[in-house]
């Protein structure tokens, strides 16, 4: 073992020997023998270091390939990179596999927007039939009376032209149900329209002092939906005389009766219509309720 003092200048030996010095260091991966030569300042004899490997590995390592694998992802400053597959992007493309007529639509938009409107006709003509329904109600409007309307206990009649469909009776039903939520919570207070009674060309206010002072109105009670072939009636409670809240219902069964089931005529009040049987409480008999 050969012992360096950083003091010393030179390296001088007995009778001009050149030493062959080795230095075993454990701590570097194992590379072939490495020769080379050392001058002192003042002409000493030269010195040959001599660094000896272990022999593991003989062959040259540049000529392996290096297999890297890294299992951690880096941290969320780098998000969307990940090791194994590389760059990924942020966001992953929409698939137009299943329809390459609209990706190739999308695609000339830009470079030809004429050429991407006429393919986008042509398109809506061929599919017209998939994209357009057909409406089932009736061109002819839903005529609308009243027969000695009590608005704390009224019967609401309905006339369809044809027997409803399961279907037709559930939106029937669906909209009555929306229409008493509505009334039970005061949404239909004709005393508080604010913002319908304001001019157009001035910018909407609101009140709230004064919406909060006015007279509730509330939908008190309601029962099921009685169907008997192309009839039907419900019993109503609405409590407050409040014209408002016919409206709303008469507006919502108008469109209902020209897009999907049409409806005859609309009766408010009265205790029987023509053709209704009181007797009549079977399903065989074309009788059934429906709950609200």
């Amino acid at each position: 073992m050969l012992t360096l003092n950083p003091g010393a200048t030179v390296l001088q030996y007995p009778n001009s020997v050149r030493p062959n010095i080795s230095f075993h260091f454990n701590i570097f991966p194992p590379f072939s023998t490495v020769k080379f030569a050392l001058r002192s300042h003042y002409a000493s004899p030269k010195a040959s270091f001599s660094m000896l490997k272990a022999k593991r590995r003989e062959e040259d390592i540049s000529s392996q390939p290096f297999d890297i694998e890294m299992d951690d992802e880096y941290d969320d400053d780098n998000e969307g990179y990940e090791a194994r597959s590389g760059f990924r992007g942020r966001e992953e493309e929409k698939n137009y596999d299943k329809d390459p007529e609209f990706a190739e639509i999308l695609g000339s938009c830009l470079d030809d927007p004429e050429k991407a409107r006429s393919k986008m006709e042509d398109r809506l003509r061929k599919k017209r039939n998939k994209i357009l329904h057909t409406k089932t109600g009736s061109g002819t409007p839903m005529k609308v009376t009243f027969n000695k309307f009590d608005f704390s206990n009224s019967y609401i009649w309905f006339e369809f032209y044809n027997t409803p469909l399961e279907k037709d009776i559930s939106l029937i039903c669906d909209t009555i149900r929306s229409w008493h939520i509505i009334g039970r919570l005061g949404g239909c207070n004709s005393m508080n329209m604010q913002l319908s009674q304001s001019p157009l060309e001035k910018r909407p206010s609101y009140d709230a002092i004064q919406g909060a002072n006015v007279n509730p109105t509330t939908f008190y009670n309601i029962g099921d939906l009685e169907v008997q072939d192309n009839l039907a009636r419900i019993w109503v409670d609405i409590g407050t005389t409040e014209p408002l809240i016919l409206d709303v219902l008469i507006n919502a069964l108008t469109q209902i009766s020209s897009d999907y089931i049409g409806i005859k005529q609309l009766v408010f009040g009265g205790s029987e219509l023509e053709n209704w049987k009181e007797s009549l409480t079977t399903e065989d008999a074309g009788y059934s309720v429906h709950r609200i």
